[in-house]
């Protein structure tokens, strides 16, 4: 019987959250066409990490077919399952750069794209789940046009630093987290914070803004509950075990 090593059943089990968090982004309606990148790391250090191939919509992602890519190999770019130069130049600088960032998402999910619009993009704190956020978001405000330049990377990488969610202006969201779990509640209590921002400007009435001392203790009384995230994403594993069990093939 072919026993599986302990480091190969992690990768596998990681492969399989991975490809779990593509399908609930469709779900969600947080995918764009066959673009954008979710990228989890493998190797201690996170420069081996997994990746969506190029163009494959989110729908079609499975454990198998997500590559497995060295962020120190530039020679990846060269070969014929070459992964989109801007997913390389976003989440091949942040592995091999910001370790803090084990998992990252990247997407231009409808809110937060929106907020991204905005002169000032700041999310502020005016309610629970805003405030959830307060002193937890990086903002990158150099937009240079398609994410595909060295340089882009790695101002990306460093101003995202050791923080959980960098709002990128005039183009969308990248969610940092230990665990594709913890990134995916990241990305989805984001974008419902991005929602209920831009709504509440909709209406055109001052905003109650938190003070800074009220949203501090906001956001640390939602540490507490960091464990809901594993619950959340085990809620959407079984579902998908229902409808949509071969992602983990």
């Amino acid at each position: 019987m072919n026993v599986m090593s302990p480091v190969a059943q992690d990768e596998q089990t990681l492969r399989a959250d991975l490809a779990a968090a593509f399908r609930i982004a469709v779900e969600l309606g947080w995918h764009e066409s066959v673009g954008n990148h979710f990228s989890a790391a493998v190797s201690a250090d996170g420069t081996q990490f997994l990746m969506n191939s190029k163009w494959r919509h989110f729908s079609e992602v499975t454990a198998s077919n997500l590559l497995l890519l060295d962020a120190n190999d530039d020679t990846v770019m060269e070969g014929p399952d070459a992964p989109d130069a801007s997913a390389w130049c976003i989440h091949g600088t942040v592995h091999r750069l910001n370790p803090y960032a084990r998992v990252l998402f990247h997407c231009h999910s409808p809110n937060a794209v929106t907020l991204a619009t905005l002169a000032d993009p700041a999310l502020l704190p005016i309610d629970l789940n805003t405030a959830r956020f307060f002193g937890k978001v990086a903002l990158d405000l150099g937009f240079g046009g398609m994410a595909d330049d060295a340089e882009e990377g790695r101002r990306i990488a460093e101003t995202l630093g050791s923080k959980p969610v960098l709002i990128m202006g005039n183009h969308g969201v990248s969610v940092a987290g230990k665990t594709v779990a913890e990134a995916f509640e990241h990305l989805y209590y984001f974008e419902k914070a991005a929602g209920t921002l831009l709504k509440a400007y909709a209406t055109g009435k001052p905003l109650a803004v938190m003070s800074d001392n009220l949203a501090a203790k906001t956001a640390a009384e939602w540490e507490p509950y960091s464990g809901m995230g594993e619950a959340h994403f085990a809620y959407w594993k079984r579902r998908l075990d229902r409808t949509q069990p071969d992602y983990k093939t």
